[in-house]
């Protein structure tokens, strides 16, 4: 059960472009933005901070950047958000076959070794305390330009809030990354736990 319930986003009509924003990548306004829209300067923030970080014109793949999103969301046990970032993945031309392997990306030849690098330091800048390394940095280095390891970093910070807004709110998950996330990762044990019905 939420914490907070979500409003209708008829409840602050000044808002509607930003929540506009989120029906290109998602096809729905996120619970998580309804629910900030009590502090509408709040909303404000987040979707241009979220547009700079998903700037389809970054280097970075689109699908990709959802996939470090979502580890960063299973560090955290953010089911909320990793049902999201399996969505806005598959969305973005990522395929089934690869959203099911996200947990095993280390060991699955459906990730490159450049992808393999990219979400271990994710999952290393993600953890609580950091555990990146300047050894696992140089490393990032030889595969990743500069401007890319900033839009990786930029996904791995914006998730760190989402992380702790959506599952301290107990934010409720929508159907659609709900099944997305049950159909990929359902038979590993993947539920919504508490952002579901």
């Amino acid at each position: 059960m939420p914490r907070l319930q979500p409003l209708p986003p008829e409840t602050t009509p000044e808002l509607k472009d930003h929540f506009d924003f989120f029906l290109g990548t998602l096809g729905f306004t996120p619970n998580s933005v309804l629910t900030m829209q009590r502090k509408p300067g709040l909303v404000k923030a987040f979707a241009q901070l979220n547009a700079a970080v998903m700037d389809p014109a970054g280097e970075v793949d689109l699908g990709f950047r959802r996939l470090i999103g979502h580890v960063v969301s299973k560090v955290s046990g953010c089911l909320y958000c990793q049902a999201h970032t399996l969505l806005g993945a598959s969305n973005f031309g990522v395929s089934e076959a690869k959203l099911a392997h996200i947990w095993s990306w280390s060991t699955s030849p459906l990730y490159t070794p450049r992808e393999r690098l990219a979400l271990d330091f994710a999952l290393a800048a993600a953890s609580q305390p950091n555990a990146v390394t300047d050894e696992q940095f140089a490393r990032l280095r030889e595969h990743w330009g500069e401007g890319e390891i900033v839009e990786i970093l930029g996904v791995v910070a914006m998730f760190a809030f989402l992380n702790r807004w959506n599952d301290t709110m107990a934010t409720p998950l929508e159907p659609v990354p709900d099944a997305v996330a049950s159909r990929a990762l359902g038979d590993q044990g993947w539920t919504s736990g508490k952002h579901g019905k």
